[in-house]
């Protein structure tokens, strides 16, 4: 039987919150898995650790826990019917009984506005018009941060000429509807609220002539607006749609996600997508390619570094775990990790503790974790370069994105949708699109995505199939009589085209070099190369 937490306010069980195996933030703080609205609780009040095996409590306060009517600053283990106290609440810890289902977070004395509930069933909140000239109306909040006020609010539109743009805004904080002020007033319970403000179930904010709740809906995950997509992927067909419902899912939530799939399937910007679906998506996204960091630099680029910690660190420095806090942490290539980091990695998602280098304090960034790779890491397990313990530490929530060769019917759509992104005006023929369906594309999309580029440097605008080559070094077997011919006489509108491509790149990158040359598929040598040609270095 899992553990739970049996939460209590006087005699009334508000609720049970499921213990997964590793660590629960429990405090007032929205960062917290579990959220205690109390004054008297601090921030981040406690961590519970432990698996099945058993848990443990660790004091996180600034005046200590009470654990069985004791006040403890330290670690205690917890055992059937340890009670412990938080302000007006009493967490009863337990293994017996029916356990309820785990959700993603949870804020007292409600449910969160979102969880999963069944497979293809998904809670999410919905705006409900209580009074007013709209009275009736429901809208489903789909984004982290929603505005509402008077026509012309990029947001939700109240017809009430009471109110004004951007009246108020509703950020949705691991699931808990918070108000925030904007260009208009908004009173909850006689009072104008001055700062974010938490939206508790059966309450109601007034703004103008209406009033507003937030209450929760039931709907089909494949249901949801945007079917054709997800962030800047696309694809109709059937496996494609599934997964895009599932990652829809999964973005909702704060467990670890483990996207794989073979080199070139969009796992990056898959990881962006379930960061722009998530509640997170005002916080930061970053990325770190594991495959890339030596190990010796390991820690320093995940957990930061002190100035002077080691030869070359002269300055204090934050490691992506910092740099990602309220928001989401991609590692690429998670299994190119040599041992000793992986035993690194592991503590800390463990642990949640994130240490710098050359330092002896402790921060617990508040990261959701997506890692990503094209290795079978059930079988680098088997194999013993894998840590077991960290694979089922990341694969809590697994995604698999299909080959390319595996939804054939998507390559038009692709396709056209990469062409759009090159340069205003690209445009590819029926008889290209013919031509690529006749090939498997064993790099995937990102294969796809170089043979277009490559045909629209060779051939403009219009991506026609003689400018079509399945291999950058085809133009190494063109005939020796051909070869003068291209050097001799070079070819202006190609070179515009070149350069074009180029500046686009750019803007996209923000002239991140090593980002333009894994868009544009070459070596930065190369792209290095062409930018001082054109001038555009």
């Amino acid at each position: 039987m899992p553990a739970r937490l049996i939460v209590r306010r006087g005699p009334q069980a508000l609720l049970e919150y499921t213990l997964r195996p590793g660590r629960v933030l429990i405090g007032r703080s929205d960062s917290c898995d579990l959220v205690i609205p109390d004054p008297g609780v601090s921030r981040t009040h406690c961590v519970l650790s432990g698996s099945e095996e058993g848990w443990s409590l660790r004091d996180r306060s600034r005046h200590g826990s009470v654990v069985n009517g004791q006040t403890i600053k330290d670690s205690v283990p917890l055992t059937e019917g340890t009670l412990v106290q938080m302000g007006a609440f009493v967490l009863e810890f337990t293994r017996k009984g029916a356990a309820q289902a785990p959700t993603s977070s949870h804020v007292l004395p409600g449910v969160p506005a979102e969880q999963l509930v069944a497979p293809n069933v998904v809670e999410r909140a919905v705006l409900v018009v209580e009074d007013g000239p709209m009275q009736g109306q429901r809208f489903p909040l789909n984004r982290s941060r929603v505005r509402i006020g008077a026509p012309g609010t990029e947001g939700v539109v109240i017809q009430d000429p009471t109110l004004v743009v951007a009246h108020l805004t509703v950020e949705l904080a691991r699931g808990r509807p918070m108000l925030v002020p904007g260009a208009g007033a908004a009173v909850l319970e006689g009072e104008r609220i001055a700062g974010r403000t938490p939206l508790w179930p059966g309450e109601r904010v007034r703004i103008g002539d209406t009033e507003l709740s937030i209450t929760t809906d039931l709907f089909q995950a494949e249901d949801e607006t945007g079917r054709g997509g997800f962030g800047e992927m696309v694809g109709n067909s059937t496996i494609m749609q599934n997964t895009f419902s599932m990652m829809r899912r999964v973005a909702r939530h704060n467990a670890p996600v483990l996207l794989f799939g073979e080199s070139g399937t969009g796992k990056e910007l898959a990881s962006r997508g379930m960061h722009e679906h998530s509640p997170r998506a005002a916080g930061p996204f970053v990325a770190i390619n594991c495959g890339a960091i030596t190990e010796a630099l390991f820690e320093s680029e995940l957990f930061g570094h002190e100035k002077g910690s080691f030869t070359g660190a002269s300055a204090r420095r934050d490691g992506a775990f910092h740099k990602a806090h309220k928001g989401t942490l991609l590692l690429d290539e998670i299994g190119e990790l040599p041992e000793a980091a992986q035993v690194k990695l592991l503590r800390t998602l463990e642990t949640g503790e994130v240490r710098r280098v050359g330092s002896h304090e402790v921060t617990y960034p508040d990261v959701r974790l997506v890692a990503a790779t094209n290795r079978d890491l059930q079988k680098e397990v088997a194999a013993g370069r894998f840590r077991s313990d960290l694979f089922f530490r990341l694969a809590v929530l697994p995604v698999r994105l299909p080959a390319l060769r595996e939804r054939p019917g998507d390559l038009p759509v692709i396709a056209r949708a990469l062409v759009q992104r090159m340069a205003a005006g690209v445009s590819i023929s029926p008889a290209a699109l013919e031509m690529l369906g006749s090939h498997s594309f064993p790099g995937n999309v990102r294969e796809l995505r170089n043979v277009l580029t490559r045909a629209y440097v060779l051939g403009g605008s219009v991506i026609l199939p003689e400018f079509i080559q399945f291999s950058p070094w085809s133009y190494d077997s063109l005939p020796p009589t051909a070869a003068p011919a291209v050097v001799a006489e070079p070819n202006n509108a190609l070179m515009d085209s070149e350069k074009a491509l180029l500046q686009a790149c750019s803007e996209r990158q923000q002239g991140n070099r090593s980002a333009m040359s894994r868009e544009l598929g070459v070596a930065r040598s190369t792209l290095i190369y062409k930018l001082r040609k054109y001038g555009l270095d």
